[in-house]
């Protein structure tokens, strides 16, 4: 039986003798067409000649130049994590934290003024970028009653958890956080008896962010939650460790978002040359390579190459937002007939659809990362009652863009699926961080706001560049000329958001 199945198989695969026994024209045998180089061949990128399959120098420069500038798409689109979290490292050393015991937090919230990628304005935000390469080891204390908290890598990977949805379950606790090619000893895991809870990340610098919810609306109790207990320090200093400084960014303008122009390149040339070879695969550090941006070299574009990159960067930027306002994919639609997205297409942090057969769902990562920072399993699974949920909309029921110079209304029915809060934010499109309006928190929140309800328990939300009468409470202004689209935030989703038997109302023009 295994004999006949061999042949079988062999058989099935054999190469069939073509019909035609007449040989090519130049050739002894027959050579399918489908194999062969016509010389004039008409493309996108010109019209290509060839001498007997041989291109001309004219043509191979026009192929050059294509790969090229495909190449500097890509890597836009697959590098962009990188150049995001650069972006928000050299933030925060403009507003003075060059240290990981220097912490950015946000007392007063995190208002309109800086450019943070669709930032939230209903938790006391607190930073840290943590540097392994020169500081090794790195321990990380926090608090108890911290929110959900999150270290990515230098890639936007996800390292872990903290907080709530993190293994101290918002107890607190203390976190080592250790380079990958670090030998030295290390304490005892908490597992093992231990008082860490020990993970390694493949990059140096990473990114620590908690956030602490209101009490009573107010930022107060959180923020102070974060100055008495957040820490940063090395392992090695564990016994002295440096006194923890904290820097207000609320009220400050200053920016986090990465370059859509050719600093992009700098910006993640910056990234390469600092972190670990092997940081990211060789496949992904071929590409950056492939373009002139690899370890230990320099980073010169001739005048070619910089004309090329300048368009391939304004390209990949115009991809990045028809991926980001115009998905194409069906998954990316939460509800039939309706404008409001998902932000983790696939509800996989890794985007890898689940099983992995499909291999890495590029444009849902691009999706992401290109309107928002933070990635964690708690944003994309499934965790009733605890981490976050987010919907996002940047058209109304009839597919619009919304348009700042226009009224609408938004109905949140009643019993929002919320075990924490509810919160809607809007923001520019162009930016991606809050609209800057003369309301410095651009956003309703159902534990800060006294919200106006109707009847039903439902709330109606009003945008537009100016109130509904008797409505002030209710209102977002948008700015005549501007677009915006908004995000629908659920901390501490419970089921009906989930299975759907809940869902926010279609934002609808108001005549």
């Amino acid at each position: 039986m295994t004999f006949i199945s061999v042949v079988y198989i062999q058989c099935s695969y054999a190469q069939k003798t073509p019909y035609a026994t007449v040989p090519t024209h130049g050739f002894n045998t027959f050579i399918p067409e489908d194999i062969l180089t016509p010389d004039k061949i008409h493309t996108r990128i010109g019209t290509l000649n060839f001498i007997d399959g041989v291109p001309t120098k004219e043509t191979a420069k026009l192929a050059f130049d294509n790969l090229d500038f495909v190449r500097g798409v890509e890597v836009f689109l697959s590098l962009m994590p990188a150049a995001s979290i650069e972006a928000i490292r050299r933030g925060n050393i403009a507003l003075g934290a060059t240290k990981s015991n220097q912490a950015t937090i946000y007392d007063q919230l995190a208002d309109s003024n800086p450019l943070l990628l669709t930032a939230n304005t209903d938790t006391v935000y607190a930073f840290s970028m943590l540097d392994l390469e020169t500081d090794g080891p790195t321990v990380v204390e926090v608090p108890p009653g911290s929110g959900p908290g999150t270290v990515n890598d230098a890639f936007f990977r996800f390292v872990v958890d903290m907080g709530v949805p993190g293994p101290d379950r918002g107890r607190g606790g203390k976190y080592l956080i250790v380079p990958s090619d670090y030998m030295g000893n290390l304490p005892k895991d908490v597992r093992n008896g231990g008082e860490y809870y020990i993970t390694r990340s493949p990059s140096y610098v990473n990114i620590v962010v908690l956030r602490g919810f209101l009490v009573d609306g107010k930022p107060d109790a959180a923020s102070k939650m974060f100055r008495d207990g957040f820490k940063v320090y090395p392992l090695s200093k564990a016994d002295n460790p440096p006194k923890m400084e904290f820097i207000n960014s609320s009220k400050r303008g200053f920016n986090t978002v990465h370059a859509n122009n050719f600093e992009f390149y700098n910006e993640l040339n910056n990234v390469i040359q600092k972190e670990p070879v092997d940081f990211i695969d060789p496949e992904i550090r071929g590409l950056a390579a492939s373009i002139g941006i690899s370890k230990g070299k320099k980073f010169d574009p001739d005048k070619r190459m910089k004309a090329i990159l300048t368009d391939a960067v304004a390209t990949g930027n115009a991809t990045a937002r028809a991926i980001s306002f115009h998905n194409r994919d069906p998954r990316s639609v939460l509800y039939p007939n309706s404008q409001w997205r998902t932000s983790f297409i696939g509800d996989d942090y890794l985007w890898l659809g689940g099983d992995g057969l499909a291999g890495r769902d590029l444009d849902a990562r691009t999706s992401f990362f290109y309107v928002a920072t933070v990635n964690t399993p708690s944003m994309a699974a499934k965790s009733v009652g605890s981490g976050s949920q987010y919907a996002i909309a940047s058209a109304d029921k009839m597919g619009a863009p919304l348009n700042g110079s226009k009224n609408y209304r938004l109905n949140i029915p009643g019993n929002v699926p919320a075990n924490d809060f509810w919160s809607v934010v809007i923001y520019d499109p162009q930016t991606r961080s809050e609209l800057q309006t003369s309301q410095p928190f651009p956003s309703k929140n159902n534990k800060r706001d006294k919200l106006i309800a109707n009847q039903d328990g439902s709330v109606d939300l009003f945008f537009g560049p100016k109130p509904p009468k008797g409505k002030e409470a209710n209102w977002m202004q948008t700015v005549p000329g501007k677009g915006w689209f908004t995000i629908i935030r659920l901390y501490g989703p419970l089921e009906p958001w989930f299975d759907k038997t809940w869902k926010p109302g279609e934002i609808e023009e108001v005549r």
